[in-house]
């Protein structure tokens, strides 16, 4: 599936196309083998961005995300006689923060709690325990009429863009949409402007706003989704392994658009993957889970060549090698 034919590179002209363009990049990454010289000068400039937000947390600037000892359970069928229930910790005891313009990676093989961690954070899976805390508040308790302004300041690009836009509504609306709950006395002339805005933004043509999910390629509606979660000019946004579904090199386009968008506007990003080479070329840091638990965190680098825990040892062998 290619990302081209009616996309258009993305407005900003740094760099990182040309490292990615074949996605080879960011599967050498996590081998160790290849020093940053030989990654070209995207990473060059990532590296960079790292060591200025490692510099701010010396500095000791306040989290923008503080997720303390986070719990989601589920219950587990009965047995046959209704007795002993038990549970199921999707999410067991997690504690992280975040500050504010890093990208913070989050990966672990499927079922490890990931994902569920993600939408905890805005409220699409239920907290059975812990507290969240969001630029100093504590928001996990709030009642949903006073959570709302936190899901403005918090979106969420979504991993499967074939299923995440409503086929029946035009590009426009579904831009458009988040605008209408957040920003109500916006008028419609003024949503299409913010509409064509976007679209451009993320390398799409602001002509195709009547257009439909259908008539668009995986990596195109992958850029809608992230149009639409830039809609409200969020601060954080949490990113739901938003490249899996898509061809490697498509995979690439998108990584760089991430980048570019972070740098472009500030971003926190809570980039959550599988695959942990794309992972540490993306993230400042990496938290690694399975079961549930966080078993290893650090800067991307340490994390990538010299890993502690064996299931980190684990993601990386399975890096494919060409």
């Amino acid at each position: 599936m290619e990302d081209s034919g009616q996309t258009r590179p993305a407005s900003t002209g740094e760099s990182g196309g040309e490292a990615l363009r074949n996605g080879e990049a960011f599967r050498n990454s996590a081998r160790g083998a290849r020093t940053d010289s030989d990654r070209g000068g995207a990473i060059k400039a990532h590296r960079g961005c790292e060591a200025q937000s490692g510099d701010k947390d010396r500095g000791g600037s306040p989290a923008l995300l503080d997720v303390r000892n986070l719990r989601v359970s589920y219950p587990l069928k009965r047995g046959i006689f209704g007795r002993g229930e038990k549970l199921f910790n999707a999410v067991d005891g997690v504690s992280f923060k975040m500050r504010r313009g890093e990208i913070l990676g989050l990966v672990g093989e499927s079922g490890s709690g990931k994902t569920t961690t993600g939408r905890a954070i805005v409220r699409l899976a239920p907290i059975s325990g812990g507290e969240i805390f969001y630029g100093g508040a504590e928001i996990s308790k709030l009642p949903n009429s006073k959570f709302a302004p936190y899901r403005k300041k918090i979106q969420m690009i979504f991993q499967d863009p074939f299923n995440s836009l409503n086929p029946r509504m035009s590009v426009f609306e579904i831009i458009s949409e988040p605008l209408d709950i957040h920003f109500p006395k916006m008028t419609k002339a003024q949503k299409r402007d913010r509409a064509a805005e976007l679209l451009e933004i993320v390398g799409l043509e602001s002509g195709h706003m009547a257009r439909f999910p259908h008539e668009f390629s995986g990596g195109q509606r992958q850029r809608i989704g992230i149009a639409r979660a830039l809609a409200v000019e969020p601060e954080l946004v949490i990113c739901d392994e938003p490249v899996s579904a898509l061809d490697v090199s498509v995979q690439a386009q998108i990584i760089n658009l991430l980048q570019q968008l972070r740098r472009r506007f500030n971003l926190t990003l809570l980039f959550i993957a599988h695959d942990i080479a794309v992972v540490e070329y993306l993230s400042d840091r990496i938290m690694v889970m399975t079961d549930g638990k966080i078993v290893e965190q650090g800067p991307a680098r340490d994390v990538c060549e010299r890993p502690q825990n064996p299931y980190t040892k684990k993601l990386i062998a399975a890096v494919p090698k060409f």
